[in-house]
């Protein structure tokens, strides 16, 4: 059998997850979007929402295929759907064609190629899974530190509907040339008994320890989500910026997100991955607070770098939690159902900071306050899950 290089498999994974992290410039899109059609901003936002919200839906339709098949396939498809997503959306003539293009067609793309090259690289590196998980889930993360400067020189140079089309171009051929390196852990096993202690999703889904998890997931991801879909009018409207250092706030909220992933991923892997998950719930309350105080433009991007770290490292660690409690097997498909919180996550936290907004004159201040209570709560489940483990553990 062909051998593979696994650190040669990780990054073309991290190339792929660096292309789906486009849409985490989707801020940069949104206000040009808006002054061109004449949606209001809560309108615009759903689409972003809808696109990360397919992410866990074809992670679950398509990860018993990449369970069965490895990676390869799956991924190409879904880098075709994502590029032809953005591609589509440059022909838009209303919103509900975008919701249909941004949103579903490009955010079942997200789906199928994320969650294979998540499956693969916890299944390559057991010894290094917090860092392995992180550094593929920083390509994702870093996608608005490449993608938000480009997409702002192609929006002044050729408009928002042509920026979609020439970005989506480019995607779609790197995403589909990088899959073909990808190869998954079936490759590279004989075939034979379920490994004991792996569960298939069924199984899974009727645990509680599961439901408990997720719901910890759901609220670490939607501070983060808040601050990523109105990361450039936060930073206009809330902090006061102007147009130019709003977009250099998106690529900064962008790279704190990779670099949360493999601080937090790596730090899991030695200080144990509930522990820090607590430790992150406490450092993104942190970060609301000052988004919420506001005191100076300085203090105020601390803040949003602290929340963006935080919810990096909740993408780079739940990938390593979702295998080791239910092994690697089935891993393409029970991340699918694991990362289902981080779509919920992506409809809640926008949509709660345009409502918010929208409801107190413009003002993003109670949607700040809202999500450090929600931080608070997450971080009194995880403590209470820790303290339940450890007690059925000396049983």
């Amino acid at each position: 059998m062909k051998t593979h290089n696994r650190w040669v498999v990780l990054a073309a994974c991290v190339v792929i997850n660096l292309c789906l992290g486009a849409g985490y410039a989707w801020s940069v899109f949104q206000g040009p979007l808006v002054e061109m059609f004449g949606f209001t901003p809560a309108q615009a936002t759903i689409a972003f929402s809808i696109s990360f919200g397919m992410g866990p839906i074809g992670m679950i339709l398509f990860g018993p295929l990449q369970d069965k098949k490895g990676p390869r396939r799956i991924t190409f498809v879904g880098g075709l759907l994502y590029g032809l997503g953005f591609i589509l959306t440059s022909f838009m003539t209303s919103l509900g064609w975008l919701y249909l293009s941004y949103g579903l067609v490009a955010g079942a793309g997200i789906g199928m190629a994320y969650g294979c090259t998540t499956a693969t690289t916890v299944a390559l590196f057991p010894d290094k899974r917090g860092l392995a998980s992180g550094l593929n889930a920083a390509g994702f993360g870093s996608g608005a530190v490449v993608f938000a400067p480009i997409a702002a020189a192609l929006i002044r140079s050729f408009g928002v509907l042509h920026a979609f089309c020439y970005l989506g171009i480019a995607i779609l051929i790197i995403i589909c040339a990088a899959s073909l390196l990808l190869v998954g852990p079936k490759e590279k096993q004989a075939q034979g008994a379920i490994p004991e202690g792996d569960k298939r999703p069924s199984e899974m889904l009727r645990m509680g320890r599961f439901w408990i998890l997720w719901v910890i997931y759901a609220i670490g991801g939607i501070s983060g989500m808040m601050i990523i879909g109105h990361a450039s009018p936060i930073s206009q409207e809330h902090i006061g910026y102007p147009l130019a250092m709003a977009t250099a706030v998106v690529s900064i909220v962008s790279l704190s997100n990779t670099l949360g992933r493999i601080f937090w991923g790596s730090m899991s892997d030695r200080f144990g991955r509930y522990p820090v998950v607590s430790m992150m719930f406490a450092v993104s309350t942190v970060g609301m607070l000052l988004m919420y105080l506001n005191i100076s433009p300085v203090v105020s991007v601390s803040g949003i770098v602290l929340i963006a770290l935080c919810y990096g490292g909740f993408l780079g660690i739940f990938p390593g939690i979702t295998v080791e409690n239910w092994g690697a097997t089935f891993n393409g498909s029970n991340y699918g159902y694991m990362f289902a919180a981080v779509g919920i996550a992506a409809v809640i936290g926008p949509v709660l900071a345009a409502s918010a907004k929208q409801a107190n004159a413009g003002d993003y201040g109670p949607a700040f306050f809202i999500a450090a209570a929600l931080n608070i709560v997450g971080l009194a489940l995880m403590l209470g899950f820790q303290k339940f483990q450890k007690k059925k553990a000396s049983e």
